[in-house]
């Protein structure tokens, strides 16, 4: 790996926002994940819809879209980006007591989206806590990651399994 340098920081060591007007707009895709795990019942209370507030993976769902359209407010350096697309789909392995988000972002910008898509699924998972926190107090979110990105400078790049 070569070394880079910290983009995020001027001349001087300070956090600023990088300036994107040189870069060229492209299509840019990322997918990002996120892991919540949970005691087989209330995976099961999940996959069944029967959780104290409802429709729990529904919400979840869409607080993770709401979150990728809001990354710009959340992560202080982040540009604000006018979204193309973004979608969380939810997989309950109920056995396991897993419950898997996986979010995928689109934009045509001079930036990239990994942190949307990453939002997304973070966000997600912390609502589906919220949701089930009701049966169960000791969830945990786990490897929350960027699955694959596109677009841009750097191209291609997919998490090795």
């Amino acid at each position: 790996m070569t070394e880079r340098a910290l983009t995020h920081l001027d001349a001087d060591g300070r956090a600023r926002m990088v300036d994107v007007s040189p870069k060229a707009v492209t299509e840019r895709r990322a997918v990002a994940r996120a892991r919540v795990r949970m005691s087989p019942l209330t995976a099961a209370a999940v996959a069944a819809n029967d959780t104290p507030k409802a429709e729990a993976l529904t919400v979840a769902r869409i607080a993770g879209i709401q979150a990728a359209k809001r990354t710009g407010e959340l992560i202080p350096l982040c540009h604000p980006l006018g979204l193309s697309f973004v979608d969380v789909t939810a997989r309950v392995d109920a056995d396991a007591g897993l419950v898997e988000f996986v979010a995928e972002a689109s934009v045509t910008a001079q930036t990239g989206i990994e942190m949307e898509a990453m939002t997304a699924a973070a966000v997600a998972a912390l609502t589906l806590y919220d949701m089930v926190k009701g049966l169960e107090r000791g969830v945990s979110i786990e490897d929350v990651v960027l699955l694959e990105k596109s677009g841009g400078a750097s191209g291609t790049w997919l998490r090795e399994p």
